[in-house]
This record gives C-alpha cells, sequence and structure tokens, in this order.
C-alpha cells in the first residue's frame, strides 16, 4: 500500500481550508434535509413532475451533443475548420459566459422576432420559445462545450498510426472513422455525455430566459428549486439534495473502474478491428 506524501504546513493547511470551503456547504444541506418528510416531499406532484421532466430533457440533452459534438469534435482534433482557435474559443463561450445571458443569445436567435425565430414562425408556423424543445435547446447551448472538449481531448490521443493502417487497407475515411476511430474514443464519448447530462440537469440561467417556467412543460428542477425557496424551503433542499446525489455518481461513475473498464474495452476492440 502506498504511503501518502506528507505535505509541507504551508500546502496543508491552505489546502485543507479550500476542501471545507468546497465541502461544508453540501454537508449543510444534507443536515438541513427534512428526511422524514423527503419521500412524500419529492413524491408531490410538482416536485415529481420538475424531476421527471429534467431527466427527459437532460436525457435528449445529451443525445443531441454526441450527436452534434463528436462531429464537430472530430473537426477541431484535425483542424479541419478555418481559424481553429477561434472557433475552439467560440466552441468553449457557453462554458465562461453567465447562463442568463446564453438565453438572452437563444432569443436573440430563435424568440419569435429573432434573427431565425422570425422566419421558422413566418414559414413553417414554429414557435420554440417557452416550449419544451427550448428547454432541450437551452440545455444542449450550455451541455456540448463538455462533450466537445471530452471528445477532442480522446481523438487527439488516438495514435495517428491506426487510421493510416486501415486508411492504407482501403478504408474510406468514414469507415475509418466508424470501425476504428470511434471504438477507440468510445470512453471519452461515454465521458463526454455524462459530463452534458449531469450541466443539462442543472441548467437554470438560459433555460428560464428562453423556455420560462411552466409547470409540466419548461418548469425544471433548477427552476422549481428557485421557486420553492420562496415558499416552500424543506422542498427547495430535498430537489437540491436529488441534484447533488445525481451529479456526485456522475463525478464518481467518471473516475471510477467501470470507465477505465470501458476504456479497455474500447482499446481491444479497435485492436481488433486494426487487426482485420
Amino acid at each position: 500500500m502506498a504511503r501518502r506524501a506528507r505535505a509541507p504546513l504551508a500546502l496543508a493547511v491552505p489546502g485543507v481550508l479550500a476542501l471545507a470551503f468546497l465541502v461544508a456547504p453540501f454537508v449543510a444541506l444534507v443536515a438541513s434535509a427534512p428526511w422524514r418528510e423527503m419521500v412524500g416531499l419529492l413524491d408531490d406532484g410538482p416536485a415529481a413532475e420538475a424531476l421527471w421532466l429534467s431527466l427527459r430533457t437532460a436525457g435528449l440533452s445529451a443525445l443531441l451533443c454526441v450527436v452534434l459534438g463528436v462531429p464537430l469534435a472530430w473537426l477541431l482534433a484535425h483542424d479541419a475548420l478555418p481559424l481553429p482557435g477561434l472557433v475552439r474559443a467560440l466552441v468553449t463561450m457557453p462554458m465562461v459566459l453567465p447562463p442568463v445571458v446564453g438565453g438572452v443569445a437563444l432569443l436573440a436567435l430563435l424568440g419569435r422576432r429573432g434573427l431565425l425565430g422570425e422566419h421558422l414562425d413566418a414559414w413553417f408556423g414554429v414557435q420554440l420559445p417557452f416550449t419544451t424543445a427550448a428547454v432541450v435547446v437551452a440545455q444542449t447551448f450550455v451541455a456540448l462545450p463538455f462533450l466537445v472538449i471530452s471528445v477532442d481531448a480522446a481523438l487527439q490521443a488516438v495514435d495517428p498510426r491506426l487510421a493510416q493502417v486501415a486508411a492504407s487497407l482501403g478504408g474510406s475515411r468514414w469507415y475509418v472513422f466508424r470501425r476504428v476511430t470511434l471504438p477507440v474514443v468510445a470512453p471519452g464519448v461515454a465521458a463526454g455525455a455524462v459530463l452534458a447530462f449531469a450541466r443539462a440537469l442543472g441548467e437554470f440561467g438560459a433555460t428560464i430566459t428562453f423556455a420560462g417556467n411552466f409547470p409540466g412543460v419548461t418548469r425544471t428542477m433548477p427552476v422549481a428549486i428557485y421557486l420553492a425557496l420562496e415558499r416552500d424551503r424543506a422542498t427547495a433542499v430535498a430537489l437540491s439534495l436529488v441534484l447533488v446525489v445525481v451529479s456526485l455518481v456522475v463525478l464518481v461513475a467518471l473516475r471510477s473502474r467501470w470507465l477505465g473498464g470501458l476504456a479497455g474495452l474500447a482499446a481491444r476492440g479497435a485492436e481488433t478491428v486494426g487487426a482485420r
């Protein structure tokens, strides 16, 4: 068993303080939770409705992130786009901007008088804002960079000789990507999808700005927590605990042997394909 490194006091004290600063709020949340009423609060109609809506929309958002983000990550990893530095900065913008700014930007694009939304309404009668689809769009907007960054890093770590060997054997670019590259980066895609799901599940600012707050339609868990704080603190704490638990499970899963095992399976699959 490896011995823990002995930290200098000058590093140990601020380090432990930083850990306490990050963990203490969650300890307080757990301590203040109404455990006896927890099941009843979560089973309450509006709370259960918000939870179910959040899970559905976050799942769809994660799926959209995979469908759109994997091709974008491939383009970035292979420098297939002009001005790659600027493109990478634009891709990561939703991660650093306040989410409410993202919601305003989505309204400017897809709102009823937006740059594209006006035409969608006039040509097809499609009005996206303040619908469940708007929730998915807002969640995808803020979650997509997490998947792109994960897959981009995984693609850049792939040995280029794998694709070169497959191409030399007559494989098309699409075949090489589908049968060689994709199995190798599958763990990166899985990690990115899980991160995107967790980010979408906790999205608030862009959602309430672009999708609003309609029970059963756009009221997700974060929005329900915000509203519950004004009238029912116990429900707000119970819903917050659910989000904390889901986030914790996601982060632990990413560091667990499960994901490592998945990486091993993907690597062996790629070796098998390469051997063919």
